[in-house]
């Protein structure tokens, strides 16, 4: 089968790749669609030491249901469409236990950490992590679903009161959605960002605009939400947040490739001015599901591109591309 793989030093379409072997209780899933996410262009960069089978947010459809005997067997799954948590957790350490699992010390991720993802013809999940996809929830849009979750837990983290001042720094896609998740709570948002063609999303869901450069470091933010994944963005976002503000730190920052060095930042601002940072990483997908088929984010206007799995290559380099938001991959 093929399988757009990273090998430690390229990215490359492997088309004699092996299918997978389901272990009891997973399934095999045939993927609809594929999006390329921040995480999956560092992943093919060799940013984070994954090796492997790239991909880990998804709407596929399954085609086989492992038993406890490595069988295939029916199960209400079989022919449906689905999206799926990429954690796979064991669910019998501390942590799972005290219904922490999304930290689980063993835990592998979908085409990130430990286990092939879902570019490929077919790949494997276990049932637990799948959510059935409504009919009236199309494929594009439910590919969204791990992303709008990861939107919708900023607001989870976080005690808003009043109408505060809320900053998004970062116009890639999971800035834009993180904006209008802010923008349901009662605040005044704006999102910063370098790319002034995106900045007609923004408007069209009434979220202020502006370009980064072009505003001042007045420490008067209630709370700054980093989605740039860039050092230079916690460092704008300390700038920005008032004393005994809050900072959301909503994307990893990873070297760049080549760099030898880990990634340095002056903390000192969150200790002179009592700043709170907060990490904040993924969400229930379920929850990202529920919030696109009622309808509470727009996600189709995100995309900005579709190409096949035999052009992936080309795909993930597109990706890079400054006008880029969101590109998909078609099965």
């Amino acid at each position: 089968m093929r399988a757009l793989r990273y090998d430690g030093q390229n990215v490359l379409l492997d088309t004699e790749a092996p299918e997978p072997s389901p272990a009891p209780g997973e399934a095999l899933i045939r993927p609809l669609r594929v999006g390329l996410t921040s995480p999956d262009l560092a992943a093919a960069q060799g940013r984070i030491g994954f090796v492997g089978t790239l991909g880990h947010e998804f709407v596929g459809e399954v085609q086989a249901v492992w038993n406890a005997d490595a069988e295939a067997m029916e199960h209400e799954l079989v022919g449906r469409r689905v999206v799926g948590s990429p954690r796979v957790v064991c669910r019998v350490c501390h942590l799972c236990r005290a219904g922490l699992s999304s930290h689980c010390q063993s835990r592998q991720v979908l085409g990130l950490h430990g286990r092939n993802g879902a570019l490929a013809d077919l790949f494997t999940l276990p049932t637990a992590n799948l959510c059935i996809v409504p009919d009236e929830v199309d494929d594009e849009s439910a590919s969204f679903a791990s992303s709008v979750a990861a939107a919708f837990h900023v607001a989870q983290m976080l005690h808003v009161e009043g109408k505060p001042y809320i900053t998004i720094l970062g116009d890639g896609a999971m800035g834009l959605l993180t904006a209008q998740v802010m923008a349901r709570l009662n605040a005044s948002v704006r999102v910063l960002g370098r790319h002034p063609e995106k900045f007609c999303l923004a408007e069209k869901w009434g979220v202020k605009h502006r370009h980064v450069d072009d505003v001042g470091l007045r420490k008067d933010q209630d709370i700054v939400v980093d989605c740039t994944g860039e050092p230079g963005g916690l460092m704008q976002a300390m700038a920005m947040a008032r004393p005994r503000g809050t900072i959301v730190l909503k994307t990893t920052i990873s070297p760049s490739p080549g760099a030898r060095c880990p990634v340095q930042v002056d903390l000192t601002p969150l200790v002179n001015e009592e700043i709170t940072l907060i990490g904040s990483r993924c969400g229930n997908v379920l929850d990202g599901l529920g919030a696109i088929q009622r309808g509470e984010v727009e996600v189709p206007a995100l995309v900005t591109g579709r190409m096949s799995l035999d052009r992936g290559v080309e795909a993930l380099a597109a990706a890079r591309e400054p006008g880029q938001i969101r590109i998909l991959i078609e099965a």
